[in-house]
Parts: C-alpha cells; sequence; structure tokens
C-alpha cells in the first residue's frame, strides 16, 4: 500500500475516470430526481443547437476543468444529446475574470440541464485550488510546506485533495488505512504515547506514524518511543520553536496544526515547523466564482 505522506509536487495526477464519473452522475442525479429539466424543455426546441462560454468571474486557480467537460458529456449520453466541449485551460493555471475556460457547443438542451452540475464541481474544486495556492505562497515564507486533512466533503475527497495538488499542497492521508495518525483520543484509549505508538508499529510496521502532541512532555515521549513525525496541536509559537528543536535533534519531522488561518500563521515564523496542516483549505475554501454565457 501507498503511503500518502509527502505526495510529490509537480503536476498532479487527476482522479480516476471511475472516480470522477460517480461524482458526476451522483450530482447530475441530485438535479433530475424529480424529473427533467421543465424549464429547459419548455423554452428550448428539442433539435436546437448553440455554442456556451464557460468564464471565470473572479481570480484564482483551476481544478476541475476535466471534471465538468465530464458533467456535459455525461448528461449528453443521458439525454442522447451531443455536445463537444473544448477545454481551453488546464487545472492548476491562474485564472483572472473574463477569462474563458471552456467552450462547449451542441444540444441546447444538453448544456443548459448540465449548466449547474459542472459549475458547481468547476468552482468548488477551483475554490480549494486557490484558497490552497494563497497557503503555498504564505507558507514558503515560513520554510514550511501546506498539508491538507481528513477534513472533506463526503463523497468529494478525491476530486478535493486533487485540488489540493492542483494549487501546490501536499497531500496527508486519502483515508484512514494509508497512514497512521496517533491522537489523543488513541492516546488515552491505549494509556500514554509509548503505548499507542508501540501498538501500531506492531499493527502496521509499514506505514508512516505521526503522533499528536498537545505538549512538550508528549513530545519528548514521542521522539523517545522513536516517533518520525510529530503533530503540534494547538501550541503556540514559543513551544512550536521548541518542540521543533527537540524533533530535529532526535531526526523527527514536524507539523503544526489547530486553528490555522490565512493571515495568521506568521507566529510560526522562524520555528522551522516542517508542514502546516490546513483543514480549511477543504472545508471551508469559498468556491470561485465561475459562469455560463451562451453566444
Amino acid at each position: 500500500m501507498t503511503a500518502q505522506l509527502d505526495r510529490p509536487l509537480g503536476a498532479p495526477a487527476p482522479p480516476s475516470a471511475e472516480e470522477i464519473a460517480r461524482v458526476v452522475e451522483l450530482a447530475l442525479a441530485e438535479d433530475l430526481a424529480l424529473g427533467p429539466d421543465v424549464t429547459t424543455a419548455a423554452t428550448i426546441a428539442e433539435d436546437a443547437e448553440g455554442v456556451a462560454d464557460v468564464v471565470a468571474r473572479s481570480c484564482g486557480v483551476l481544478a476541475g476543468v476535466g471534471v465538468a467537460a465530464a458533467a456535459f458529456a455525461a448528461c449528453a449520453r443521458a439525454s442522447g444529446g451531443t455536445v463537444r466541449v473544448e477545454e481551453l485551460r488546464s487545472d492548476g493555471d491562474p485564472v483572472a475574470p473574463g477569462e474563458t475556460v471552456l467552450v462547449v457547443s451542441g444540444s441546447l438542451r444538453t448544456i443548459l440541464t448540465a449548466e449547474r452540475t459542472a459549475l458547481n464541481l468547476l468552482g468548488q474544486l477551483s475554490g480549494v485550488a486557490s484558497l490552497t495556492a494563497r497557503w503555498v505562497e504564505e507558507a514558503a515564507a515560513l520554510g514550511a510546506s501546506v498539508r491538507d486533512t481528513r477534513k472533506t466533503v463526503p463523497g468529494l475527497r478525491a476530486l478535493q485533495k486533487y485540488a489540493v495538488r492542483c494549487g501546490g499542497g501536499l497531500n496527508h492521508r486519502m483515508g484512514l488505512g494509508d497512514a497512521a495518525l496517533i491522537k489523543d483520543n488513541h492516546i488515552a484509549a491505549a494509556g500514554s504515547v509509548t503505548a499507542a505508538l508501540d501498538a501500531v508499529r506492531a499493527a502496521a510496521p509499514e506505514l508512516p506514524i505521526e503522533v499528536e502532541c498537545d505538549t512538550l512532555d508528549q513530545v519528548d515521549e514521542a521522539l523517545a518511543a522513536g516517533a518520525r513525525m510529530v503533530l503540534l496541536d494547538n501550541m503556540t509559537g514559543r513551544q512550536v520553536a521548541e518542540a521543533v528543536r527537540r524533533a530535529r535533534a532526535a531526526g523527527a519531522r514536524t507539523e503544526a496544526s489547530g486553528g490555522l488561518h490565512l493571515g495568521g500563521a506568521c507566529e510560526l515564523a522562524g520555528t522551522g515547523v516542517d508542514y502546516l496542516a490546513v483543514g480549511e483549505l477543504t472545508h471551508s475554501a469559498p468556491a470561485l466564482d465561475v459562469g455560463l454565457d451562451l453566444r
């Protein structure tokens, strides 16, 4: 099993076609659960064709261009219509207001029926990529990398984590089985940091293990037990700096977490922490404003 810690940057590999299709089909089904698009059917002739531009309304970083294209294609297959999608921009590209991202041509009924599904997915994923890019820029000044968390929208994890990569961030774990994160409740249940770490190491020796620590004493215990990655949760900048010093002496890496917000991570400057764990990348990113305009 491949560990998800420190996934490499570069051209991000998109989710599988099957994963994209699953999300797109579910999203289209939500819109069509109570019947066909009555407004479009009433106002657009069945054989009418046209061309539409998907346009950015605000600045950001794109993610989900191919997902939006898949939404139009899936709707066409379901309705028997025909559409052609030209992708003018790529995932990871910066975009400015007024720039065209996609051109969709063909059945107008199909285009308008799929419009909201395509825009929802493109806007949501591009919002994640855009916020990640801003975080990456801020973290670079701290000498740290940005990683996401499992605080994702249910059903959208693979796509949201792909969007994080499009914004220049790193993925932590995709699920519960590709890496171990020993948190406070695990420590409480096991009886100690050492007991929890020993138990996980024995059960899954091939996986990377990270230990969440709330205090410097826990950091010391985790390092003494052989931890190679320590999560510093809700610590002050001074505590993080000291924890980093101790971890480096033991050959371990560090990650800061807990209530980090864009523009507020400056207190970690100079601490030398390796990673910032940022939940808001996926649970609170505002959608990028995108629209569809018929020519």
